[in-house]
């Protein structure tokens, strides 16, 4: 929940007129003491920004159509990501079935299993 700007004043000039402590200040206006003391330091919340991704999703895209049967860790290291962040990306794309389907395309009997894929060339 949050409070308004007014409210979050008035709990700060309170505190300073009647020369509470965060607990004191807390318990009368029946909230926590981390947001009273949050509200010392700043009263304004936090702006919300769009969340810096690691990898760009279009070159991710590139790379995948002429490495199709790279590891995850290969498109890791030129990306200068991690393992995982490549999966989840490679995940949300939808990619992840196209890449398996490749794999079985190449893998003698059309069995799922990866360790008897070929490279397809």
């Amino acid at each position: 929940m949050s409070y308004s700007i007014d409210f979050r004043r008035k709990v700060i000039s309170t505190r300073e007129e009647e020369g509470l402590s965060i607990r004191e200040t807390a318990k009368q206006f029946r909230i926590g003491p981390a947001s009273v003391s949050r509200w010392i330091n700043q009263i304004a919340s936090k702006a919300s920004t769009t969340r810096q991704r690691k990898s760009d999703k279009s070159e991710l895209i590139k790379d995948v159509e002429p490495y199709p049967d790279a590891y995850q860790k290969e498109r890791a290291e030129r990306f200068g990501v991690c393992q995982k962040a490549i999966w989840q990306a490679l995940k949300k794309l939808g990619l992840t079935a196209l890449l398996n389907k490749h794999i079985l395309c190449c893998t003698p009997g059309g069995t799922t299993d990866p360790r008897n894929a070929k490279s397809c060339s």
